[in-house]
């Protein structure tokens, strides 16, 4: 369903593992951003009614997520560090070339933001599956399910504000350029990393 084209090597559940604190700190910051990229959708976009409903509610929902990772901090008695700069992010976002046009500017924007979306619900999946810690597991198995439907929310909004040959053609060629970026990432107790 996801159509990634490189999975991720399940041996990096025990470099997360070996590191619960940093990977749930890492995990509490991406919520906050995806919550971040929510927001900045519908303000930057108001023109579009069903963008803006659906990030609204996206954004709720994304920091509600990680309200949860930041109690299971507490929980085990860490504390949420610092925000990480996220590598994998900032290669995935650099792929479209800079455009003035407004119009494929959120075309490249949601499929990113579904790429991204994607790749973190794979990595949950793998989390659920071979982590020791089963009430962790289960905890990412919920949220894999979040995942799922945030990534086929963005692309449905990109074929929504776009001509979709052309939506699916940008989609395969950011997923080709996501493998080759990706073999690179899994060594880091980050979500993407």
């Amino acid at each position: 369903m996801l159509k990634l084209k490189l999975p991720t090597d399940p041996r990096w559940v025990n470099i997360a593992e070996n590191n619960l604190e940093e990977i749930l700190t890492d995990h509490a910051f991406c919520e906050q951003k995806a919550a971040s990229t929510a927001i900045s959708l519908l303000v930057t976009y108001p023109e579009h009614s069903e963008l803006v409903t659906e990030m609204a509610a996206l954004a709720r929902e994304e920091m509600s997520h990680f309200e949860m990772v930041h109690k299971i901090i507490l929980e085990r008695g860490y504390i949420l560090g610092r925000e990480r700069k996220d590598d994998y992010v900032g290669e995935i976002s650099s792929f479209f070339p800079k455009t003035g046009n407004r119009e494929e500017r959120l075309i490249n924007r949601l499929l990113i933001a579904a790429l991204i979306e994607a790749r973190s619900c794979e990595r949950f999946k793998v989390l659920s599956q071979n982590l020791n810690d089963k009430e962790l597991a289960r905890f990412y198995e919920r949220l894999m399910v979040s995942e799922a439907n945030h990534y086929t929310l963005f692309i449905r909004l990109a074929r929504t504000y776009g001509e979709r040959e052309e939506v699916d053609r940008k989609w395969e060629e950011l997923l080709e350029f996501e493998g080759k970026v990706i073999a690179r990432f899994g060594k880091k107790e980050h979500i993407h990393g």
